[in-house]
Order: structure tokens, then sequence, then C-alpha cells
């Protein structure tokens, strides 16, 4: 049996839903099948306990770009996003604490702890910002195309005039933010742990690094790009969880005519002279003039490209794609609020990411035991507790909890399946140092290890971003020089996912750019 379409996307993660979306606002006829029984991908929101529900992977909302917002009219598709009332809660298990957030608290915070910081703050906000503003010109575009025709020529054209357009200066940030480690740049500005380490603790997020790794200063950068409720620089919560975000995306979908195929696992891509024109999964063919994968770049050419259809480089090069984030993710179900030593009453704190990584130097022994001993002893740790921003996630009274968690690498000492729950434990433990009492407060919990993340989601390695955010593995290198542009080394195979330019989150970005290439080539096909 067959069922044919302009356009068959693999995949209904949410890139994948953006990318159906404007195809089908285009007129074309798009089929998605998706391997789970729910749409959303690692953007989905799941009872874990009974009567507890919470975002299963994919836990805050930022980066989702306002552009895709609007154009896919989400929050007519019934999304709705609140803001933390604090962004950040940095406490110690020493009873001191530092704040973030907007309307000048960051800056008052910092200058609680050191004046000279508070000061340097502002020259690290203007550096920051000026590299940040030049990458955003980049999130909805493709980058130049290594070996590409004229318009990757223009292409890196624009990016070398945006380069000239920055003081010298800001030049030299740019250099510096893609080259240097995260404690090279934190050192030159602030003097004091606390701060250091609020500001640390985004190059290591999803980063199986430490901040003193060369180049992990990009990663501050990438989790910058976004905005929340209309807010640049935001942090909120999707009321009924990160599911709500993918759920209106396939309404939105489905109103422009997407036919979306669930519990349909694609089996492999069909290739009839050197081109993909199909996908075939459960013994029935999809047929179109494109295929979109919506997948992890390891498994779309380990397992869905047949063997042979690419050149052996290819496929030597795939395997080599770096992909662990060292990310362990659990969903906890609380009694009650968790008290923090250093803020004990209930507050507008515990809206905030709350991170549990006091020092720089704290950061990257969690590295070095990660490495020496298989898993982090002193993990670090951003706990969320979206139920003081939305009571529909658990019973009245009760509380949920979003734990994420590094540095836990893929391969572990006797296995996931065994130590699962000792890790899950161990995190609870050390959660408990800061907030006596939560250890006796959870009441249901579910842990995912990298490789249940990798398992369940299709995160290869249990990477959160489809693959390393390092510099061979950005920009025109991503997912390979040569095919930055979502064009796949096979004729009408595409990629839409985080293993494409700008990468992981959840942006929406890769969606809308492998969108406007394959739009660009239908309109190729119909000249011919």
């Amino acid at each position: 049996m067959t069922s044919t379409a302009d356009v068959v996307i693999i995949g209904a993660g949410h890139n994948g839903l953006v990318c159906a979306y404007y195809l089908a606002a285009k007129g074309l006829k798009v089929i998605m099948l998706e391997r789970r029984h729910v749409v959303g991908g690692a953007a989905v929101t799941e009872e874990f306990h009974p009567g507890f529900r919470n975002s299963t992977a994919s836990y805050t909302v930022s980066l989702l770009n306002p552009k895709i917002i609007r154009d896919m009219r989400l929050y007519e598709h019934g999304l709705k996003v609140v803001l933390r009332k604090i962004d950040n809660f940095l406490p110690t298990s020493g009873g001191d604490y530092l704040l973030a957030g907007r309307e000048g608290l960051t800056r008052r915070e910092i200058a609680r702890h050191s004046a000279a910081d508070a000061e340097a703050y502002d020259a690290y906000s203007k550096a920051l910002e000026a590299v940040v503003g030049l990458l955003r010109q980049w999130l909805l575009r493709a980058p130049p195309n290594a070996g590409g025709g004229i318009g990757d020529v223009l292409g890196l054209l624009k990016l070398g005039n945006s380069v000239r357009g920055l003081a010298a200066e800001e030049q030299r940030n740019l250099l510096d933010f893609f080259t240097k480690s995260a404690s090279d740049i934190l050192d030159r500005y602030f003097e004091t742990d606390i701060v250091k380490a609020l500001f640390g603790f985004d190059a290591v997020v999803g980063n199986y690094a430490s901040p003193e790794t060369p180049g992990s200063a990009y990663v501050l950068l990438h989790h910058l790009f976004g905005e929340a409720a209309g807010v640049p620089g935001a942090w909120g919560h999707a009321i009924g969880g990160m599911g709500e975000i993918t759920q209106a995306m396939a309404r939105a979908a489905k109103a422009k005519g997407v036919e979306i195929v669930l519990d349909a696992p694609v089996d492999e891509i069909i290739v009839e002279r050197g081109r993909a024109v199909g996908v075939s999964a459960g013994g029935r063919a999809y047929r179109g003039r494109q295929v979109v994968a919506n997948v992890h770049p390891r498994l779309l050419f380990e397992r869905l490209i047949p063997k042979g259809a690419m050149a052996p480089e290819i496929d030597q090069r795939m395997k080599g794609w770096a992909s662990e984030s060292a990310t362990f993710r659990m969903n906890v179900a609380l009694s009650e609020l968790p008290r923090f030593t250093s803020l004990a009453e209930a507050g507008d704190h515990l809206t905030a990411g709350i991170i549990m990584a006091p020092s720089l130097a704290y950061m990257d022994r969690a590295f070095i035991d990660a490495k020496r001993d298989g898993w982090s002893r002193q993990p670090i740790i951003e706990m969320l507790v979206p139920s003081t921003l939305d009571d529909s996630l658990a019973p009245a009274g009760a509380q949920v909890a979003s734990l994420f968690c590094q540095h836990f690498p893929y391969e572990v000492p006797g296995g996931w399946e065994a130590r699962r729950d000792e890790v899950a434990d161990h995190i609870i433990e050390r959660v408990d140092r800061y907030a006596p009492g939560f250890k006796h407060s959870v009441v249901g919990r579910l842990a995912l290890s990298p490789l249940d993340l990798e398992q369940r989601f299709g995160l290869v390695g249990g990477d959160i971003f489809h693959g390393k955010m390092g510099l061979d593995q950005l920009f025109s290198a991503r997912p390979m020089l040569g095919h930055a542009d979502y064009r796949m080394p096979l004729k009408g195979l595409y990629l839409c996912g985080s293993g494409a330019h700008p990468g992981g989150g959840v942006t929406g970005a890769p969606g809308h750019n492998a969108a406007k290439a394959v739009l660009a080539d239908q309109r190729r096909f119909r000249r011919v």
C-alpha cells in the first residue's frame, strides 16, 4: 500500500512540525510519520506519577523563535507562556545565594556580593550582546555552504560585512567567545565565585565539558538567543508543559492540511536512481518528491539511508559525529514545596531555575569526576518547580520539580539499567543538602539516564542537542562542510532537526530554515 505527497517528513518533533507548517502553508501536501504515540519529540508533557504531569525532556521556554510563534499563530492555537518571576536562583550549601532577573535585579544582587563585579557586569553584558546580536542575524538563514554556489559566496560576503560592522574590540570578543573557555572569559570580568557560577552554568548545560574546556564559552552564547512571552532573554514556562508547544504546533500544521501519522516508525528511506523518493514504515510506502528528516544525524546516516546509497567517506565521517551531553533528566512528584537553607521562606525564587553548582571549580570537578569515575559525585543540578507557575501539573497542595543534571556519561560502569536508581537517589541526596527535607517530600519520580533519553527520544548518546555544539560541529560544519544548507548528500533528502544549523534547543529555527530550502527546490522542480 502506498501514500503519496509532495513532501514526507520523518519525525513529528517541534522542528518537524515547524517545517511541515511552512511547507503546507505554501500549498504542498505533507505527510509526517512519527514513531511514538504522540507528537512533540523531546518537547512533550506526560504523566509520570498518578496525578502528576510534567515536561519529560525539554523543560523550559526561551529559545523558541518569535517569528515562528507569530507565523504559526501558536497563541491562537492554545499556547500560553508565563514568565518566571525570577530567572535564576543560585543557593550555596553554606547559606549564601544569588538571584538573577529583570529590572536590574541581577546587577543589584551582584553588587550585594561585589561592587567591582557589578561594574564589570555592565561590560560583560555589552560584550555578550554584541556577539549574540551578530549570531541572531544567522538564526533564520542557512550558513554559507563550503564549496557552494553563488548564493553561498553572497552569504560569505554578508557574514564578512556583519563582522566588519563590529568595532575592533567586538571582533576580538567574537573570536574569544568562539575559541576560549568559559572560565577564561568569566575570570576576565569577575572576581567572585558565585557570580562566575551564575553565568558559567550556561556553558555546561547539555555540554559534556568543563568550564575550563576551550570552546565552552560559545555555549554561553547559545542559551541567550531567545525570548519568552515577548521579553528578550527571559525564561518562561508553557502552561501545561512543553508538550503544549508541540500540541499547538500540531494544530497549526493540521489546519494547513498536514497529515500526521502516529505509531509509524520509519524503517528505511526509499532511494531510486540516486534520489530519496519516500520512506517505508511498517510495510507501507510513503512517497514524495522530497524527504525531510527530523532525526539525529547519526540515526539518519547509520540506520535510515540504505547501505551503499552514500559515498563511503560520508558514512565514515558521520560515524565520527560527536554526540554526548552527559545529561541525566528526572521529574519528581513532591508532597510540598522545597525549602532552601539559604532562602527558607516560600517566594518568587522558587519559580526560578535553581542552580546547584556554586563555583566554576565545582563544575570542573564535576566533569573530572565523571571522566575518572564514570559519573559525577558532586553533580551540576538545575531544578525547576513549574507547579509554582502552573497548578495544572500537580494535585492541590502538591508540587512537581524538574531536575536537569550534569555530568553523567552514556557509558557508566555496570550499565545504566543497574545504576539508574542509584544515581537518581544520589541526585536527590545532593538536592537535600541545599533544601533539607526535600528527600522526604518525594512521593514519585521518573528518572531518565542518557541511555533512556536515547531509547525514548532517539537522542543518540543521550545528547539533547543532536550532537555536540563545538567549533567542528557548528555553523557551516553542521552537520558537515558542504551540507550546512539542510540539503543532505543524497538528492531529495533534507535535515531539519537540531543536528542542523543553528543547533539544539526548542528554537524551531532548523525546521524553518529547512522548509526554505525545500521550497526553493520545489520551485526548481516546477521549472524543469
